[in-house]
């Protein structure tokens, strides 16, 4: 893993305290599921959603890749999705460019194809897509909310197995502000402290 986002890591790792009781309640419960498809020797899918799949469904979707390598979790695979596509907003790329990744694309369309890189041979791919898109799975999987709006209007989610609410605020009221970057980055680490969490529960 990239020396920056590993030294995140450890940092935020020391900050599980810092979660609010009832939201670590919320987080156990991907946790169990998780342990339980591990368990049974099973491929671990997680979709992270949010209505348009440009800024915190791809942060869950990196993070949580981040960290099932960080603790060793095997035979996980991440993923994103939204109601409709739009394109990995490039404020979220760039907050992650300056925690460490290295984020490349070798297309010039209104909704590019990223890799995005962690370690030297360890990436997820992104773009904007819906949630059950080709690429994602169409069954045995969790769909993991992470905007309210996505959570309240998504309609029924076909082959889902655990479908949840983890919904954070949206970074994009802070666009084109002086607090743009810091946002971004808040909302970033909030996601990245609490997928280490979740994955910091599995034996």
């Amino acid at each position: 893993m990239y020396p920056p986002i590993k030294n995140l890591c450890d940092e935020l790792v020391n900050s599980f305290d810092t979660i609010p009781e009832q939201r670590q309640t919320l987080l156990l419960k991907i946790s169990k599921y998780i342990q339980a498809k591990k368990d049974a020797n099973q491929p671990i899918q997680l979709v992270y959603v949010c209505t348009h799949n440009s800024r915190r469904s791809h942060f869950g979707q990196i993070w949580a890749a981040v960290s099932a390598s960080y603790y060793g979790v095997q035979n996980v695979k991440t993923y994103s999705g939204g109601t409709e596509a739009t394109a990995f907003n490039i404020n979220a790329i760039n907050a992650l460019k300056r925690t460490g990744f290295l984020i490349e694309s070798s297309d010039n369309t209104n909704n590019p194809v990223y890799t995005v890189r962690f370690s030297e041979n360890e990436s997820t791919t992104c773009f904007s897509k819906v949630y059950n898109d080709a690429v994602n799975p169409q069954e045995h999987f969790a769909a993991i909310m992470t905007c309210s709006d996505a959570e309240e209007n998504c309609p029924f989610i076909h082959g889902v197995e655990l479908r949840i609410g983890t919904t954070y605020d949206d970074p994009k009221a802070f666009d084109n502000t002086p607090l743009q970057e810091a946002k971004y980055e808040e909302r970033s680490r909030q996601i990245a402290q609490e997928t280490l969490f979740v994955f910091s529960n599995i034996q």
